[in-house]
């Protein structure tokens, strides 16, 4: 699109390209910092963030499909199925085929994944204090970024139409 004579590049209608001004960086720089300071807790307990978040999920309800689960964290399987690989490996969990569907595997938490839950909150409450945030704080704020997560993705649906 060509640029219009009376704009110029450094006029004030750029100030929104300013680094400063752009969410998507501020989203970028704290996701960052709260990876790494989970991954100060995680790296004792031989897991990675993502795939402390894979346990999130079967913690919360083990057993699911892959697909359940790629759901649950808006991954595809691509990214998902290597996660499960190297947690099976660990011996943390466990995956099967759905004897009536093949194409269906579930995966369940071993004794040894199940035991890492303790570590896991300690981790979680490290997080928080860190943030110097309340609960009810922390979880206000993960709902206004997953209702903004929501707006894109029905936004992207809606462009994909």
């Amino acid at each position: 699109m060509p640029m219009s004579d009376d704009i110029k590049p450094d006029s004030e209608d750029f100030d929104i390209l300013k680094l400063d001004n752009q969410l998507c960086f501020a989203l970028y720089a704290a996701t960052r910092a709260i990876t790494k300071t989970y991954r100060q807790r995680l790296e004792p307990m031989g897991i990675t963030y993502p795939q402390y978040l894979v346990l999130l999920v079967l913690w919360e309800q083990d057993g699911l499909t892959v697909s359940e689960i790629g759901k649950k964290l808006r991954l595809d399987s691509g990214t998902l199925t290597p996660l499960l690989q190297r947690l099976e490996g660990q011996k943390l969990l466990k995956r099967r085929r759905n004897a009536k569907d093949e194409r269906e595997v579930k995966a369940w938490l071993t004794d040894e994944g199940n035991a890492l839950k303790i570590s896991a909150a300690d981790a979680r409450r490290y997080v928080a204090c860190c943030l110097g945030m309340s609960e009810g704080q922390i979880l206000q704020l993960r709902s206004n970024l997953m209702a903004l997560v929501d707006q894109l993705d029905g936004e992207f649906q809606a462009a994909a139409e």
